[in-house]
Formats: structure tokens, C-alpha cells, sequence
């Protein structure tokens, strides 16, 4: 797969788009997997409920878990890309569940993750806005830098300055409505029309990225 052919042109480096990145059956087969995990696999935050796969991420080093098949193609998938150092295969995903009108604060990932982040959407479109930081003068948010579609089964890649440089969110709202400014509107073809609206529906994210710091003793372990 060429990923110049989805570059978001209209965004600054570096940004990817590929729609239809899974299929409906994979989709399905995700969610199926998702909805019937452990309950103690689920964290609770006050906007939305997340798993870890892979181990939890820190600052000294995550403790590596063995990922499941279900979720190990798609790492697999992703590293075919070589989008990480060495063309590394990435060894953490996330996944988040979003109802309708739930979201995220504008944030970065941070220096735990190498700087490229891959995300999959499951069940439901979103929209992704991006925003310059704040400046060491103000803790008011910068302003708003782009907004991008996110369809079901799409991948979105960003790395290198998109990553450090800008912070990312998902606005709590239940119903989107296409202005014609979406940054990728042209990579998702002609299937909307300016002002149509987007109901949400409940959103299922698979955030996979490479925890390079990987804690030594865990692999002592595992001998």
C-alpha cells in the first residue's frame, strides 16, 4: 500500500487517510471481540471506557502482555506499513468506546509512544479536531487547526510534526454536520453533501502505536 495516495494534503505533515481499511466482517468480528471482553478489562473514565492490549503504557517502561490473534492482524497489518522505527511491529492497542455525545480533551500523547499514531474506527463515523498548543503566555487553548472525518472502518495515521506539534480532540457531541472544511473530505469520495448531518452512533477506536521502552524483566520472565 502506497500511502501517498492518502496523504492529507490539506493538513500540515504528516497525515493519512485510507477508507474502507477493514472490511464489514473484520469490523464486526472487532466489535464482537471488543463487547465480549472481561469486565475487568474495562476502565471506566468519566467520558468513555477504554482497554489496554499489550500491557500499560508508562514513563519507565511498559510491562509487555502477550496481544490476542483478534487484535494481532491488525498490528501485523499496520507494521506492514513501516511507519515505525526499524519496521517495528507496534505492540499496544487501545481501544476506546465512544457513546453518542462522548468525547475527548484536546491533548498529545506524549513521549511514551514512538510519534506516529494509528487508529482504526469501528461502528460509527467521528470527527477529530486539531489544535494548536497552548502558548507558555495563556492556558486558554490554542485555536482550532483542522477537523477530520473519521468513517467506520477507516485508518487515520498521524506522525512527525502532526504529532508534537498539535494537540487532538473529539468534541461531546451526538450529531456531527459536514462543512465542507474537513481536511480529508476529498479522500472519503462524494458520499456527503455540505451541511448533511451525521448522526453518532456508538464509536469503537483502535488507537495502535510502539511503547519503545519495554520493561526488561518482564521478558526474563517469559523465558
Amino acid at each position: 500500500m502506497n500511502l501517498e495516495h492518502y496523504q492529507v494534503i490539506k493538513a500540515p505533515p504528516t497525515v493519512f487517510y485510507i477508507p474502507e481499511f477493514i472490511t464489514t466482517e473484520e469490523e464486526k468480528s472487532i466489535l464482537e471481540h471488543v463487547n465480549s471482553a472481561p469486565k475487568p478489562k474495562w476502565t471506566q473514565l468519566s467520558n468513555r471506557r477504554l482497554q489496554n492490549w499489550g500491557g500499560v503504557p508508562h514513563p519507565k517502561g511498559m510491562i509487555p502482555e502477550k496481544i490476542p490473534e483478534w487484535l494481532m492482524q491488525y498490528t501485523q497489518r499496520i507494521g506492514l506499513l513501516g511507519l515505525f522505527e526499524e519496521n517495528k511491529c507496534p505492540n499496544h492497542v487501545l481501544v476506546n468506546e465512544y457513546m453518542p455525545g462522548q468525547g475527548i480533551m484536546p491533548h498529545t500523547d506524549g513521549p511514551v509512544f514512538y510519534p506516529t499514531i494509528t487508529t482504526i474506527s469501528c461502528g460509527s463515523h467521528t470527527v477529530l479536531d486539531f489544535y494548536h498548543p497552548r502558548s507558555e503566555q495563556s492556558d486558554t487553548m490554542g485555536p482550532k487547526l483542522l477537523s477530520l472525518l473519521l468513517e467506520q472502518r477507516s485508518l487515520l495515521v498521524v506522525r512527525d510534526d502532526m504529532y508534537h506539534d498539535y494537540m487532538h480532540a473529539i468534541a461531546e457531541v451526538s450529531r456531527d454536520v459536514v462543512t465542507g472544511d474537513e481536511a480529508n473530505l476529498e479522500l472519503c469520495g462524494c458520499r456527503y453533501e455540505q451541511e448533511q448531518c451525521l448522526e453518532r452512533g456508538t464509536r469503537v477506536s483502535l488507537t495502535i502505536r510502539l511503547v519503545p521502552n519495554t520493561s526488561r524483566f518482564q521478558l526474563r520472565l517469559g523465558r
